[in-house]
This record gives structure tokens, sequence and C-alpha cells, in this order.
């Protein structure tokens, strides 16, 4: 398999397989302690500190490699589940049909009415901000997004002949969801999957950025930026490294689920 991915492919898979491996390992990779002070206030990159440091004195890599793996673990989690949910849930009512499709969408199109960094800050103003919250409320509001992608692709599916060949044989909505319509599903729901982590990336930094995420003294991406943005006014890039970082895995992700995506286009049929 890997001897026929495509460099673009390859080079994705390279730069998320680190980033990971970084966000993993960080405890004995980093170079000093996650909130430990060891210079000046935002000081030059050098041999000591290969980015410089921060608005305190903390080492920016050290800071970068713990924020990467915050970030990381926090947009995993609210992926998957966000795509344990939604897919079930599309999955189901498509199958159900009637006034449980109806019921159920509906409810999916009210949430979705409304944006879901607003919906989100407003939860997050009135509980407390901890790392299995900020999940749970990511997870659940970006369902919503997978529901109705499920949904669409599982009702095309369901009217397939081997879905219905499956319903003479008296198979049941489980093994009709899991075995028949799941896997010929999962072409768009990978593709999709790729995107879903990006903006879980992207969301868990907005709301840190704006106060209602990863609290300090811990470090995630959107939090080192908040931490730093003053520099930028005097010329200093600091707030500029987690950027960088967020356009790289974003890009990554995207080359390794288009790639996957083009390996996985066609239906694979349901099993008899």
């Amino acid at each position: 398999m890997i001897k026929n991915m495509p460099i673009a492919a390859m080079i994705g898979l390279f730069f998320t397989a680190l980033y990971f491996l970084m966000a993993i390992f960080a405890p004995l990779i980093a170079p000093y302690g996650m909130a430990e002070v060891v210079g000046g206030v935002w000081e030059p990159p050098s041999a000591e500190h290969l980015m410089g440091t921060d608005n305190i004195g903390r080492d920016l890599l050290t800071r970068m490699i713990y924020g990467g793996r915050t970030t990381i673990f926090i947009a995993t989690a609210a992926t998957i589940l966000s795509f344990t949910t939604g897919t079930v849930f599309g999955l189901l009512a498509a199958v159900m049909g009637g006034w449980v499709d109806q019921v159920m969408s509906r409810f999916v199109d009210l949430l979705m009415s409304i944006p879901s960094l607003i919906f989100a800050l407003v939860v997050l103003s009135v509980m407390p901000v901890t790392i299995p919250v900020l999940i749970v409320v990511m997870g659940l509001l970006d369902s919503t997004r997978v529901f109705r992608l499920a949904r669409a692709v599982a009702v095309d599916i369901n009217v397939m002949d081997f879905v219905e060949a499956a319903k003479l044989r008296g198979e049941g909505r489980v093994w009709i969801i899991f075995r028949e319509i799941l896997p010929n599903a999962l072409s768009p729901l990978v593709a999709e999957m790729g995107l879903r982590f990006i903006f879980m990336v992207l969301f868990v930094s907005t709301l840190s950025f704006l106060g209602l995420g990863v609290q300090p003294p811990a470090a995630d991406w959107g939090g080192i930026v908040k931490e730093n943005s003053d520099g930028i006014v005097y010329g200093i890039g600091a707030a500029l490294w987690p950027a960088v970082a967020i356009a790289t895995l974003a890009i990554s992700v995207n080359l390794v689920a288009d790639w996957v995506l083009n390996r996985t286009t066609s239906l694979k049929g349901g099993r008899g």
C-alpha cells in the first residue's frame, strides 16, 4: 500500500505522523518543563532556546510541543465522539425513516441554525472549562454535521439491491446499519473525518484564544497565540509558530484524507 502512495500523500503522512509522535512523546522530547521559566521575555532563538522564549520567559519550543499534545488530543477525542455519535444516529435515521427520521433531522437542523462558536461560548461560560467538558461540547456540536452527511449517504445506499436483499433475508436493523450500509458509507465519511479533525484543531484554538478553551498554565496552540500576540507589534514572531503548526497539520491531514478517499471511492457491496 505504501509503495503505491503518491508523493503528496507520503509527505502528508510523514508530517501527520511526526505531529502525533511528538504529541505522544512530549515529556521525553521537550527540553524543559511546560511552565518552567528559563529565560528573559521574548528572547530570540538561540542554542538554548531554538524558538526563543515566550511572554514570560518560558521556552517556546517546549510550549509548542506540549501545546501540540493538548491540541491534538482534544481534537482527536472530539472527532471520535463526533463521528461515533453523528454516524450512528445518521444511519439510524436513514434506516428507520418516517417520524423518527423527521424528529431527528429537525432537531439537528435546529442545532445547526445556531453558529457552533457562539453555542460553545454560551455553554462554556456557564460550565467549568476542563478538557473533558471541551471534548464533549465540541464533539456533540460537530456531530450535527456528521449526522447530515451520514444520513444523506445512507439514504442512497438504503435503496440499493444488496440492502433490499438483506432485508428480504430477515436481517435486523443493526445488521443492515453496520454490515451493509456503514462499509459502503466509509469513503465520504473518511474524507470528512480529516476535515472535521482540522476543524476541531481550529475550534479548540479559537476557544483558547478567546479565553474559554485550555486554561493556563496548560499549553495549546491557540493559547500560545493569545499569550504572545502583543509581541507582534514589536516584530516578535512567537505568536506565528502556532499558526505555522496548525497550517502544516491541516495540509498534511487533508493530503492523507484525499489519498484514502481515492482508494475507497467504489462501493464494496454487502455481505451475503
